[in-house]
């Protein structure tokens, strides 16, 4: 199986979550540069390119939340476990 394939099947919930948040993001977008610009073609372009950035970033964004709430639980369970194997 390829290594993306693994890392999407991995990553699953996450890319979810990061499509989700593209499309909201890009209609959010586009109303916002339609609104400022007036112009349809300039705000499809803006809609499109931020957002896709953006959800780059969040992938990434949620990654390092992950790592870190699992460091955070190690550290929790790190304590228990050496007083543990101490009282053995």
């Amino acid at each position: 199986m390829s290594r993306i394939r693994i890392a999407a099947r991995h990553n699953l919930p996450t890319l979810a979550k990061t499509g989700s948040y593209y499309v909201i993001h890009i209609c959010v977008a586009a109303l916002v540069a339609y609104a400022v610009t007036g112009n349809l073609i300039a705000s499809l372009t803006l809609s499109l390119l931020e957002p896709t950035v953006q959800a780059v970033a969040f992938f990434f964004h949620e990654k390092a939340w992950e790592r870190a709430r699992q460091r955070r639980e190690a550290q929790a369970h790190a304590p228990a476990e050496a007083a543990q194997a101490h009282a053995a």
